[in-house]
């Protein structure tokens, strides 16, 4: 096995099973099927002083039952930090429990660790040593020490491979960033790069198989085992278009499946147990900072979403129709937001969220219109939050969204025309849409129209910034292909957003 480095760690540590791994005693090390780490690691959650370590053992994957294999009993699970990627100098090591109940999944909270530091870590259950990932802490309060930061949406198995993630995990990123769509809810589909296992996800046991499955993909493994995540869902991880209660078709027992999507959700997430699920409510939104340099605002627009009547997109007359009352954030959300303006320190606020902030007008046809299924469809909540921002002691703001499957870059304002107040970047899906397009007849009937728009691609891929207090710069990084695999990656161009300029240079 090659030497581990920051770069290889999704591969494993060299020599695992010459390693003692906490020395513990046959009766800790419960038997179960060999091979159980099929699924890989993850963690997410940094802070200064720790993160979450996650993994879940299945060692038949893609088991109907959602369980992965396992047998229906508590398994303990070994955990060891590590300084170094030999792990000769350990942190710190302890066990945890795997429930069935949890579909073996299990959640590390470590604390104690320092900030700013890089670690190595891995798991054993039985006689079985996972492969071994890379994570770090936040740095110190005072830190400003640039960062890089990548992040992405929108991973549909059977559009295309997850060449994406691989380039991704090989970008030496700090932190990555997950803003919906890691999964799609639909049963197979004619015509598929790859095919669904399975029916479209209704119960647990479906979710949990649907997940199992993504997860088994090496280049996903490899992105999760690169450096710690923070993650955020947007519908698919649920029902297509759905919003706080209501599906986009109607079913009678919705609230069930809500409950069965997210539950399955958190078990294949690093999330911490503050996000735990009680029926079918889960705390997403979050705040977590990036010692002085950055505060990242995680934000839910799905649960709390009010269902707009109108939701044909690019429909003009759709905007006479809309509610000015409905929301995407719900009051609550909404007021933790505008708090967190007035509470700002850092020297940026980025909001990783899902759907296009910015707005736009879209051209299809002969008919222009909106997308109801964004921020433009909810304008009341939309302005309430600017006008927040713009009264907050926030020094530079950035959207970050996802959804769209296509990226783009563009400059926010208060008012059509207004100066720019605010930037947002979004990125294309990882595989959603399939291979896309280089094609000019999209450019040209967006960006004439939408002079704040700097720039539209319809390619897949993702977004690498690199962040320090004087600015950040945005790669918008994409593959030319991922209806087969082995894509190259190259930069479709780059923006820098000066400190105190809210505008794309």
């Amino acid at each position: 096995m090659p030497h581990v480095n920051r770069r290889t760690v999704l591969k494993g540590a060299v020599g695992l099973t010459a390693l003692p791994l906490l020395g513990c005693s046959p009766q800790i090390r419960t038997p179960i099927p060999p091979d159980p780490f099929t699924l890989g690691v993850a963690s997410g959650e940094p802070a200064a002083d720790g993160m979450v370590l996650w993994t879940r053992l299945a060692p038949d994957p893609l088991a109907d039952d959602g369980l992965g294999g396992m047998p229906s009993r508590a398994v303990d699970v070994e955990w060891e930090v590590a300084d170094d990627e030999a792990f000769t100098r350990i942190a710190q090591r302890g066990v945890v429990t795997a429930t069935p109940e949890a579909a073996h999944s299990v959640h590390v909270e470590l604390s104690g660790l320092n900030p700013g530091a890089e670690y190595f870590y891995r798991f054993r259950a039985g006689d079985d040593i996972s492969p071994a990932g890379r994570t770090r802490t936040a740095p110190g309060a005072t830190s400003m020490a640039p960062m890089t930061m990548c992040f992405a949406s929108c991973s549909h198995f059977e559009q295309g491979w997850f060449t994406a993630y691989r380039h991704l995990a090989q970008e030496d990123p700090d932190l990555i960033l997950h803003l919906g769509d890691y999964q799609y809810e639909y049963g197979p589909r004619d015509g598929g790069v790859r095919a669904h296992l399975g029916p479209e996800t209704v119960t647990l046991a479906n979710y949990r198989q649907r997940y199992a499955q993504y997860k088994t993909d090496p280049d996903l493994q490899a992105a999760h085992a690169a450096a710690p995540w923070l993650v955020v869902f947007d519908d698919h991880e649920l029902d297509n278009n759905w919003a706080d209660e209501i599906p986009e078709k109607s079913e009678p027992d919705f609230r069930r499946r809500r409950a069965a999507a997210l539950q399955a959700y958190y078990e294949n997430m690093p999330l911490r147990s503050s996000a735990l699920p009680r029926g079918i409510d889960m705390q997403l939104f979050r705040r977590v900072g990036w010692g002085q340099l950055a505060t990242f605002h995680m934000l839910d627009t799905r649960q709390y979403r009010t269902d707009q009547p109108c939701d044909d997109k690019f429909r003009a007359d759709c905007v006479g129709r809309f509610d000015p009352s409905a929301t995407l954030t719900g009051a609550d959300q909404e007021q933790w937001l505008l708090n967190g303006f007035r509470e700002s320190r850092t020297q940026w606020d980025l909001l990783g969220q899902q759907v296009f902030f910015a707005g736009v007008e879209l051209v299809e046809g002969p008919a222009t219109g909106i997308n109801p299924d964004a921020w433009d469809g909810y304008v009341a909540n939309r302005d309430r939050i600017v006008a927040g921002l713009v009264d907050s002691p926030v020094r530079n703001a950035v959207v970050l969204t996802g959804d769209v499957h296509s990226h783009w870059a563009a400059e926010i304002s208060r008012r059509p025309g207004g100066p720019s107040i605010a930037t947002e970047l979004v990125t294309t899906s990882i595989s959603s849409g399939g291979d896309g397009s280089d094609g000019r007849p999209d450019t040209d009937a967006i960006l004439p129209e939408n002079p704040h728009v700097k720039y539209f691609s319809n390619r897949r891929g993702y977004v690498r910034t690199r962040i320090t207090p004087e600015q950040v710069t945005a790669d918008f990084r994409t593959v030319p292909y991922v209806t087969r695999p082995g894509a190259p990656v190259q930069t479709g161009t780059s923006f820098v957003i000066p400190d105190g300029v809210p505008q794309l240079t």
